[in-house]
């Protein structure tokens, strides 16, 4: 029996996606709303840093494995002009959905949000929380959109033409 890398790296693909945006919907809905009934802001800042910064591992990972294998996928099937294609949104909302937590993951998360989360969660706890949970809402909202679109569009629903 042949190894089928395209459908070892669909299989990839979507348990990575479960499980990162899986965990963008646990601490969206679970994660931040729980911790802002806490009592103290110590308590609030300590919880989430504990539990959020091992999603951030797992997140890492999950969207590492997301990327190259949407990648590879989009190389095997050669359908990159699949970009040049409205009907194809689809493709258009995971890479967009992708590079946006790509970014926030590596870049803007350990360079530059988590000193401003220290900062602005000891001065204004609940205004902080606020605005991340919105944040999040806003992102999680997005990927399933996109994930929706996605399982249509790979089906042959293209919805638009």
């Amino acid at each position: 029996m042949d190894l089928d890398y395209f459908t070892l790296a669909r299989v990839i693909h979507v348990v990575a996606v479960v499980l990162w945006i899986g965990g963008v919907s646990m601490v969206t809905t679970i994660l931040i709303p729980g911790v802002k009934k806490l009592k103290s802001k110590e308590e609030q800042i300590a919880t989430f840093e504990m539990i959020e910064g091992k999603f951030s591992n797992q997140a890492k990972i999950t969207t590492l494995l997301t990327g190259l294998t949407g990648f590879y996928m989009l190389y095997d099937l050669d359908a990159w002009d699949r970009y040049l294609d409205y009907r194809f949104w689809w493709i258009h909302a995971m890479t967009f959905v992708w590079v946006i937590f790509t970014i926030v993951i590596y870049v803007l998360e350990p360079f530059i949000l988590h000193r401003l989360f220290k900062k602005y969660a000891t001065e204004n706890p609940e205004k902080t929380f606020r605005i991340m949970q919105r944040m999040h809402w806003i992102l999680l909202l997005l990927s399933l959109i996109t994930i929706a679109g996605a399982v249509a569009g790979s089906h042959g629903w293209l919805l638009i033409g």
